[in-house]
């Protein structure tokens, strides 16, 4: 399968986890409320931070104290535009983990209410609901650390011309799309024994394909309100691409 397929086979898994959505609305619906807890949270402190975005891009800037006002004034612009999309990567990609941290309960119902319609998990591990939001913490916070190293890197490009205004933001989005998909899919592989550094190795086998679903979940995340609504339906969608890359084969189960 070509790269440009297999990513846009990727972006199609969210909408099936969409689809889920309008035909089992009282069981995603259980995701709403985690989402909307850390939905609240991160909105407070990003307005907080935009708030002071300006006063952080001086900061930053020191250098530029001596420059002509102009010149000045453009930099700091560009340094300010640039921290509030670093700020929206990261926003993004702590929002999901916290998410996941807050709705374990919910969001493991919903993936294996998903699984169980396809046939259910072979040799399926039972982690106690304390382990299991243990190790999504420590695994969200590894490749949230990761996610900042890749940001520095972006904003730093974002100063050059041209390039900074083009390339870099839809490379921040492939970015955020490729580490939103390593946290989404730690559900399904999670049950299955399989920690973040095997999600990371197995997801590279079809890396388009988890880059295409993720970028088209961070971009519905930067829709006001979407972030609350497509969780539910992303957590759905990544059990789905989950199983693809696993190579499980639906046996579709009448639950009825």
């Amino acid at each position: 399968m070509s790269v440009a397929r297999d990513f846009f086979a990727g972006v199609g898994y969210l909408g099936k986890g969409l689809g889920l959505w309008f035909r089992s609305p009282r069981l995603l619906a259980l995701g709403l409320i985690p989402a909307i807890i850390a939905g609240i949270v991160m909105l407070t402190a990003l307005i907080f931070f935009w708030a002071n975005v300006g006063d952080l891009a001086t900061w930053i800037t020191p250098f530029a104290d001596s420059w002509d006002e102009t010149g000045r004034d453009l930099l700091r612009f560009t340094a300010a535009a640039l921290l509030v999309g670093l700020s929206l990567l990261l926003g993004v990609l702590l929002y999901t983990a916290l998410t996941l941290a807050i709705g374990d309960p919910f969001y493991e119902k919903i993936s294996e209410k998903v699984e169980d319609a396809r046939g259910g998990v072979t040799g399926e591990v039972e982690v106690s609901l304390a382990r299991s939001i243990g190790r999504s913490i420590v695994d969200s916070l590894r490749l949230v650390a990761k996610s900042l190293l890749f940001g520095i890197v972006l904003f730093a490009l974002g100063f050059i011309p041209v390039i900074g205004q083009t390339v870099v933001p839809v490379l921040g989005a492939l970015v955020g799309g490729w580490f939103l998909t390593m946290e989404l899919t730690s559900v399904p592989f999670q049950r299955r024994g399989l920690r973040v550094w095997d999600r990371r190795r197995i997801l590279k086998g079809r890396r388009a394909l988890a880059v295409g679903f993720g970028t088209a979940t961070f971009l519905c995340f930067l829709i006001p309100g979407g972030v609350i609504l497509v969780t539910p339906a992303a957590v759905a969608g990544a059990t789905l691409l989950a199983r693809e890359v696993l190579g499980e084969r639906a046996q579709y189960v009448d639950q009825r």
